[in-house]
């Protein structure tokens, strides 16, 4: 008795209870929800649906009272109930595979927003460099200013070939 009285004094979290332990896996399960969900969405399923509904409603209707498995007097009580059973499983799963899909968006939109500022990073980097390049041109020669450059060249060098050759004319020889 004083065991029990020892272990009842403790708090819950120092007495060992009884704890079952099922190991899901989460991945799975999520996958197996979503793929639920997906097929509850279609309109093959309600299509199915109806088909099983109104089989299950004709024969508990039409069929000898022996025969019957859940008739009509009862109000189709196991129909209802394997219908609310449905939708009691449906609700949760498809709550799920939405929170699947909510962390997937909010991965994809973070992916987004890092490729995006990636982008403008990138294109501030060309920007900048366009800027230089613009600049750069700006102080080349251009093809004009070379090709007057050199006629100048060309045209002072014509004039101090005359002038040597002038020169020349001019000054005597030693010889003569």
């Amino acid at each position: 008795m004083a065991k029990t009285r020892d272990s009842l004094d403790r708090p819950i979290t120092e007495r060992a209870r009884f704890r079952p332990t099922l190991k899901v896996d989460s991945e799975k399960f999520g996958r197996a929800s979503e793929a639920f969900a997906r097929a509850m969405g279609t309109g093959q399923f309600l299509i199915w649906m109806s088909v099983f509904v109104t089989i299950w409603l004709t024969w508990n209707e039409l069929a000898p009272r022996n025969t019957q498995f859940d008739p009509a007097i009862t109000n189709f009580t196991l129909l209802t109930m394997i219908l609310s059973l449905q939708a009691s499983y449906a609700a949760p799963l498809i709550l799920l595979a939405q929170n699947r899909q909510a962390d997937r968006d909010r991965v994809k939109t973070e992916q987004d927003r890092q490729r995006a500022e990636r982008n403008l990073a990138d294109t501030e980097y060309l920007a900048r460099e366009v800027v230089a390049l613009r600049i750069s041109i700006e102080q080349l020669a251009t093809r004009d200013f070379v090709k007057d450059e050199l006629r100048d060249a060309v045209s002072n060098l014509l004039s101090e070939l005359q002038g040597t050759k002038v020169a020349k004319k001019a000054k005597p020889r030693k010889d003569d």
